[in-house]
């Protein structure tokens, strides 16, 4: 079952992470891993790719608890990597201004603008409110409005 979700894991979380594809491997592995130890928990048969995505983003958020949240755009395109995947794409500009967002807003953006997630799927995977899911949109729109000048 995990290797049909593999491939879509590992774009969910490149997302995320905003191209840097070292680190959204980093990420899947550690997921995947997670994923394993807890399998035996897991009862939702018709669920799984939600259940291992909550895993995944859990993940996500633990791993950039441990960073910094970038101020301004210059500062985040300072810290990207050749391992970027769509350094040279027309995402970089999305990218590097989703990684001034703080991890919640960040994950939100990502997940229901381009991951096509409902707000009710976005609150299953993050045990978040519907509120506060619906505040992360708005917070982080608004300041990639700011960010890139839209």
């Amino acid at each position: 079952m995990v290797k049909s979700e593999q491939e879509a894991l590992r774009g969910f979380l490149l997302t995320l992470c905003c191209g840097n594809r070292n680190e959204a491997d980093d990420i899947a592995q550690d997921a995947l891993i997670k994923a394993y130890l807890a399998s035996t928990d897991y009862r939702d048969k018709g669920r799984f790719r939600s259940w291992l995505f909550k895993i995944a983003h859990n993940t996500f958020l633990t791993h950039v608890s441990n960073l910094r949240t970038h101020e301004s755009i210059d500062e985040a395109q300072g810290e990207l990597s050749d391992t970027a995947a769509d350094s040279a794409f027309e995402h970089q500009d999305l990218y590097i201004a989703l990684r001034t967002l703080p991890p919640k807003e960040r994950s939100a953006i990502v997940m229901y603008y381009m991951n096509g997630y409902t707000i009710k799927e976005i609150v299953h995977m993050t045990d978040a409110s519907e509120d506060a899911v619906k505040k992360q949109l708005s917070r982080g729109r608004e300041q990639l409005k700011v960010k890139l000048k839209i």
